[in-house]
Formats: C-alpha cells, sequence, structure tokens
C-alpha cells in the first residue's frame, strides 16, 4: 500500500524529489523573498494545504471531495497572491486516485477551471513574475492535465489486476471444491452399488452355508470377484483413466439385480456407440445409483429400464414394482439423489422422481454433443 506523499506509484524516490522541487524549493524562495507578514501566511497555506492533502489521501465517501476541494482554493489563492502555482501539481494526483468515474471527471473539470483561471488572474495581478515563471507554469499545466488520467488509469489497473487475482482465487477454490464433490459422488455411486451386492451375497452364504455348502462357497468367490471389481473401479476413477459406458453398466446392474432376485426388464431403441462421452458417464452413475436404490431400499421383485434415443434427447426411465420412497423404512441417501440430479443438470438434463405402484426415475437429456468428441 502507498503512503499518503506518494504521488508516482511504486517509486518513492520521485515522489520525494516532486514534494522538493515543486513544493518546498519554490516555497523556500517565497519565504525569503516576501516580507515577514507574506512569509508566515505562505506557511499557514503550505500546512493547511499539507492537511488537505493528506485527509484527501485517507478520506472515504464525499469527505475525498471536500479535502481536494479545499486544496483547490488553496492552490488557486497562491497562484493569484504569490504566483505559487505548484500545489496545483499535488491536487492533480489526488484528483486520480479517486475512484468513482463521475466524481473524478467533476473533480478534474472543476481542477483545470481553478487552475487555468487562477493563473490568467494572476497575469493581470502580476504579469512580470508570471512572465518569467511561464516554463514552469506550462510544465504545471500539462501535470495538471495528464497527470489524473495517469494515476487514475495505474490505480484502475491495480484494482482489475486485483479483482482478477482474488477471482481467479476464487475459482481456484470452486474447482477444488467441485472435484471433491464429484470424487465424492463418483466413490458413493461406485462402491455403494457393489457393497450392496456383497451384503446381498454375504446374507445369502450365511443361509446357504448348513443347507448347501458348495453353493455357499460359490457366493463367497462373487464375493471376492466383486470387491475385487470395486477395488480395480475406485483405482481407475481415481487415477482418472476409466470412462464409463452405458452398455457395460447395463451388464453389471444385470448381474446385480439377477443376485438381489429381482427380475429386470429392458426396453428401448439405445445406440450406444453414438451417445457422446460425458451423456453416457452421467447415465451410468445415476444408473448405478438408481439401482443401488432399487435394490436397497424398494423390496421390489421386478424392474424395468427403458432407454429412448432420438437425434435430439435421450430418455432413461428406471421404474420398480416395490413399496416406494414414502413407504420405505430406510430412505436413500440424499447423497446418491442430489448427486444423481446434479450429474443431469450439469448436461442441461431434466430428472422427475415418480412415486405410482413403487417408484419411477425418469430421466431426459438433450444431445447437444456431438458422438465424435
Amino acid at each position: 500500500m502507498t503512503k499518503w506523499y506518494s504521488v508516482f506509484p511504486k517509486n518513492p524516490v520521485m515522489s520525494m524529489i516532486a514534494w522538493i522541487a515543486f513544493c518546498f524549493i519554490p516555497f523556500y524562495l517565497i519565504f525569503h523573498s516576501a516580507s515577514k507578514l507574506e512569509g508566515s501566511i505562505a506557511l499557514a497555506v503550505l500546512i493547511m494545504y499539507l492537511i488537505c492533502f493528506r485527509f484527501a489521501y485517507s478520506a472515504t465517501n464525499g469527505l475525498v471531495y471536500m479535502w481536494i476541494a479545499l486544496g483547490m482554493v488553496i492552490n488557486a489563492a497562491m497562484t493569484v497572491l504569490f504566483g505559487y502555482i505548484y500545489f496545483a501539481f499535488f491536487t492533480a494526483f489526488s484528483i486520480g486516485k479517486i475512484r468513482h468515474t463521475v466524481g473524478f471527471y467533476i473533480m478534474y473539470g472543476l481542477h483545470i477551471a481553478m487552475t487555468v483561471g487562477s493563473v490568467i488572474g494572476g497575469f493581470f495581478i502580476e504579469t512580470d513574475l508570471f512572465i518569467q515563471e511561464i516554463p514552469l507554469i506550462v510544465i504545471i499545466l500539462f501535470s495538471a492535465i495528464l497527470g489524473p488520467f495517469y494515476l487514475y488509469s495505474e490505480n484502475k489497473s491495480k484494482r482489475l489486476e486485483g479483482a482478477l487475482k482474488t477471482a481467479n482465487a476464487r475459482i481456484s477454490e470452486l474447482s477444488v471444491y467441485e472435484e471433491r464433490q464429484r470424487i465424492a459422488r463418483d466413490l458413493h455411486d461406485t462402491l455403494g452399488q457393489k457393497l450392496s451386492m456383497i451384503g446381498l451375497k454375504s446374507d445369502l452364504a450365511v443361509r446357504l452355508v448348513k443347507k448347501d455348502p458348495e453353493a455357499a462357497i460359490q457366493e463367497l468367490h462373487d464375493i471376492r470377484q466383486t470387491s475385487s471389481m470395486a477395488l480395480k473401479e475406485v483405482r481407475e476413477m481415481v487415477s482418472n483413466m476409466k470412462k464409463v459406458k452405458l452398455q457395460e453398466e447395463i451388464t453389471h446392474v444385470q448381474q446385480i439385480l439377477k443376485a438381489a432376485n429381482i427380475q429386470l426388464k429392458l426396453e428401448g431403441n439405445p445406440q450406444y456407440d453414438r451417445i457422446p462421452t460425458m451423456l453416457s458417464n452421467s447415465l451410468s452413475m445415476c444408473l448405478k445409483e438408481a439401482i443401488n436404490n432399487v435394490v436397497r431400499h424398494s423390496q421390489a421383485t421386478a424392474c424395468k429400464i427403458k432407454i429412448l434415443q432420438t437425434a435430439d434427447f435421450i430418455e432413461m426411465i428406471i421404474s420398480d414394482n416395490g413399496i416406494g420412497l414414502s413407504k420405505s423404512t430406510k430412505k436413500p441417501s440424499s447423497n446418491g439423489l442430489n448427486g444423481m440430479k446434479e450429474r443431469v443438470e450439469f448436461v442441461n438434463g431434466e430428472l422427475e422422481l415418480l412415486e405410482k405402484k413403487g417408484t419411477t426415475i425418469k430421466i431426459t437429456i438433450p444431445i447437444v454433443i456431438t458422438h465424435n468428441e
């Protein structure tokens, strides 16, 4: 953060040189060439101006305009009385620090008008003095005209740079958060289905261990195979190497429903090779979660999956003949249902949940991405 006396951003040495060259040296000359009374008045005016400049730096809201306006009045009075136009240089840089665009242009116009007016008035009062100082007057006028725009642009660039850094930091935070949410959803969808299958087969193996030991052993082998498959999928998902295909997921679903003794009926006209990868991923993960809920909560004996595909949209309907969500003693995880909804909305789709002789989930996703992605 710059100091109050800084008129050149990032260059305190130039700022100090400017104060010495345009303020204290000319004031010293006035003090020695004028009477003691005039010198005392000039000293008092200098102190007043330094106070105005300091408070204009730290003021907020409308007070900054008041302090800058007082600085303009002091500058005009010093110009007319002593030919001391140099305060205009510092007032110009005070105006350049104004953030509000309308306020900047209003104060800029007033400053130029008062500075030029005081110079013209000074020519009539102290003609010889002003003629001698024409080169310096020209320099100060140019600084009063160009200085505010330089500093205003510099400060605006800094603010934009700061806003950009803040926005980039926020985007990074949101990206990390979204990635964590995605990983959480993927883990839930992937592991939830496999663990449900392991749980079902474990219960079945316990029931068969005395009645049919060979069948129980086979179920244990299936549990081992399923756990290995789950471990493999988690590793592939974490390494971001696996792209879930809807056709493969339907095969997995058939195995799970068969193990749960739930009859599956497939309908529709899916063209798997023409479904974009992103849509296939979303549909596959939603199908995983939906079937997981059917197996764990519905108490259904039959499940129907219907996939309708046109040139404009894909519609997937999963329905069962179970007891429905409202009557289920074990409610489906809100993470799972919310995850399904988020996945569908991410690809501009819609998810509809109905309860009528069981539960029906209807997912409609528009095809706005070519299959060659």
